[in-house]
């Protein structure tokens, strides 16, 4: 009885090409993937009022973001606050951090100003929604 005959060279290489093609589109896929991200079934805005902390956590003329609570507050003027929802409104991931004024989006590279909520850069279209804020006892309360 012969021994069986080992593949082609040729169509080993190809099929461990094709292995490797499928797993860097795995690990594309997986970079855009907004799991890790996103806010889940989280509204874009809070339902009842949520506590932030103290007021003096943003500083005048300055930001806060509070990634846990999906929330990004500023202060343009002293006892003045704004508030918006840190839900990018591309694909709904949570904004990971304010460099020089403008909120970043991890998932896609959208940027938001965080006095305005105005789309600074794309993928995201729209503006980052209002949130009602109030510093009460020294203490900022937001929805």
């Amino acid at each position: 009885m012969p021994a069986p005959q080992s593949p082609a060279r040729r169509t080993v290489l190809r099929g461990a090409a094709a292995l490797a093609g499928a797993a860097g589109a795995g690990a594309t896929l997986a970079a855009c993937s907004t799991e890790s991200n996103n806010g889940g079934n989280t509204p874009a805005t809070p339902g009842e009022p949520v506590e932030l902390g103290a007021a003096a956590d943003v500083p005048v003329g300055g930001a806060k973001l509070y990634r846990e609570k999906k929330l990004i507050v500023s202060c343009p003027a002293e006892g003045q606050y704004k508030a918006f929802s840190a839900l990018c409104t591309h694909a709904g991931c949570v904004l990971d951090k304010i460099v020089e004024g403008e909120g970043n989006c991890p998932c896609h590279g959208s940027r938001f100003d965080v006095n305005t909520g105005k789309v600074l850069r794309g993928p995201a279209s729209a503006p980052l929604p209002a949130v009602p804020v109030r510093a009460e006892n020294g203490n900022l309360v937001a929805g």
